[in-house]
């Protein structure tokens, strides 16, 4: 089979296309033929040594696609040749043939495409906890969402309003702040404004926010500042750098809720997997959640994708297609 691999930490021009041997079919593992496969910031951060890898090289990147299913182990059950599924979280999917853990199985209906799953299932899962484990989103609530024209971003603003609240998103461009209205931000302020105050004004009552959702990381204590007495910030990432250390006094003093959030400790098992992806392909059905058209690239185009994404000029899914 043919894989995206690299063999030493570095740029884009790292990665190159060859043959390597097909995947073995061990004991509770199917064996897939992959249709699309989403390219991640993980993605980019392996590839340049920031994690760590595992084995030797040559490495393969990739963790979130879909495709047919191709082999079955003999101790498998209720999956067979010919189905449809997808994934979040199996490694070395850069491939055109992947071993996906039965327990990672996610079934794809057949009204939702590969590009559509490979596409929104990492990052739908993580807005998907987010806005309903980390904080609850109610009716009325005025949300602020950080890199709001991001694909979490995006997907954070329209779980938002389905859920009925105000959305307010932070951007760095005038053409983000575009893409973030047209997610269905009701105001988009960008960085190099006074966002803080905009937001308090912006709110309802002149009161802050009610929840921020802070992706960047060095802009902690401005989401602290931007939320309402006894407000919650929820902290998921550092795209921007290290946040500020928090004195639990000021939470003490402004009963304010800081919460962590990572994906992996909300979706623990296959259930909560299937879970939390059939709540996401519902909402596509049902039009309250739309996917912008992903960006596509043949394998042997990996290092042209990491590119793009590495750019940040790109606002929507990037796939590679075996």
């Amino acid at each position: 089979m043919r894989a995206l691999v690299f063999e030493q930490f570095g740029g884009p021009e790292v990665l190159h296309d060859m043959e390597i041997p097909d995947p073995a079919l061990d004991p509770g593992t199917i064996v897939v033929r992959m249709r699309a496969v989403g390219l991640n910031f993980a993605d980019v951060y392996r590839r340049r040594g920031n994690y760590h890898l595992a084995g030797q090289p040559p490495y393969i990147l990739g963790y979130e696609g879909a495709g047919i299913v191709e082999r079955v182990a003999d101790d498998v059950h209720g999956i067979q040749p010919g189905d449809r599924i997808a994934f979040a979280d199996v490694p070395y999917a850069n491939a055109e043939l992947v071993q996906v853990p039965v327990d990672k199985v996610i079934p794809l209906p057949s009204d939702i495409s590969f590009e559509q799953a490979a596409s929104v299932l990492l990052q739908g899962m993580t807005a998907h906890y987010l806005v309903n484990d980390s904080y609850a989103v109610q009716p009325g609530d005025d949300m602020l969402v950080h890199a709001a024209a991001g694909g979490v971003g995006q997907l954070l603003i329209q779980l938002g309003v389905s859920k009925g609240a105000r959305i307010l998103g932070l951007t760095s461009s005038a053409a983000k702040r575009e893409v973030a209205l047209r997610a269905g931000a009701d105001e988009v302020l960008l960085y190099d404004i006074d966002w803080v105050n905009g937001a308090i004004r912006w709110s309802q009552g002149e009161k802050g926010v009610r929840v921020a959702y802070d992706s960047v990381g060095s802009t902690l204590m401005d989401s602290f500042a931007a939320v309402q007495i006894k407000g919650n910030i929820v902290f998921y990432g550092m795209a921007g750098g290290d946040p500020a250390p928090v004195d639990p006094r000021m939470l003490m003093d402004t009963s304010k809720t800081l919460t962590g959030g990572d994906l992996w400790n909300h979706v623990t098992s296959r259930a909560d997997r299937i879970r939390r992806a059939n709540a996401l392909f519902e909402e596509i059905r049902s039009g309250r959640l739309h996917l912008e058209a992903p960006k596509r690239f043949a394998l042997s185009e990996g290092a042209e994708a990491h590119r793009l994404l590495e750019s940040r000029m790109s606002t929507g899914k990037i796939l590679l297609i075996p």
